[in-house]
């Protein structure tokens, strides 16, 4: 079983890691040093016995957040984390009055699209040649939430 807590400094190097195995234009090392400490920003991660298993992201404006990365090792895939890490993320994005949840996702990406979808997340346009390497089409997905 894996733990899921918030990302670290210490993290950081396998964090990078993870995110060059898996993106075409990865955020370093540098990127996440500089985005973890912001006030607007939340970012998980899940462990177990000391490897990271995935991340997500998120950035916070008033009431809307952006889910920026959803990963997880290759090895790790279809074992339930991405959907974990993503619930904990609207948890925590909930709490600091985050209403709005949107993201943007690869249109070839059926496995996230049906994650989100599972988790409340609906198409609501694409963004033209939005990825490089390859380029590709993204769709807006959204989730709308009622603060409680």
């Amino acid at each position: 079983m894996f733990e899921i807590r918030e990302m670290t400094q210490a993290d950081l190097t396998q964090v990078a890691a993870l995110a060059a195995s898996l993106f075409t234009q990865p955020w370093n090392k540098q990127g996440f040093a500089e985005a973890l400490p912001m006030d607007n920003t939340c970012f998980l991660i899940a462990e177990k016995e000391g490897m990271i298993l995935g991340y997500c992201g998120l950035y916070m404006a008033l009431d809307e957040g952006e889910i920026i990365n959803i990963a997880v090792r290759a090895d790790s895939q279809q074992q339930g984390i991405a959907d974990q890490l993503l619930k904990a993320v609207l948890k925590e994005g909930k709490r600091n009055g985050v209403e709005r949840f949107f993201l943007e996702v690869r249109v070839s990406n059926i496995g996230a699209i049906r994650l989100y979808e599972k988790n409340g997340f609906h198409k609501q346009g694409v963004r033209k040649n939005f990825y490089r390497n390859p380029c590709e089409d993204a769709y807006v997905m959204n989730r709308m939430d009622e603060i409680k």
